[in-house]
């Protein structure tokens, strides 16, 4: 059985924790930061989890993480 490619832009894009979630970086961190509150900067620095149902999606696309 042949290797399975890993998807490079799923790569750049999210990492699998230790028990089995996947992690994602926030939006609306990128520009347009002087309007945006103190407050929701400081929470948005938080990475979230993948919602449930993108999960699988993104463990196929990473098959050795």
């Amino acid at each position: 059985m042949p290797k399975i490619k890993t998807h490079s832009g799923a790569k750049k894009r999210f990492s699998i924790t230790k028990n089995g979630k996947v992690k994602r970086a926030s939006t609306k961190r990128r520009h347009i930061l002087t309007k945006k509150s103190t407050k929701l900067k400081r929470t948005l620095r938080k990475a979230p989890y993948a919602d449930k149902t993108n999960v699988a999606a993104v463990k196929k696309m990473l098959p050795y993480e």
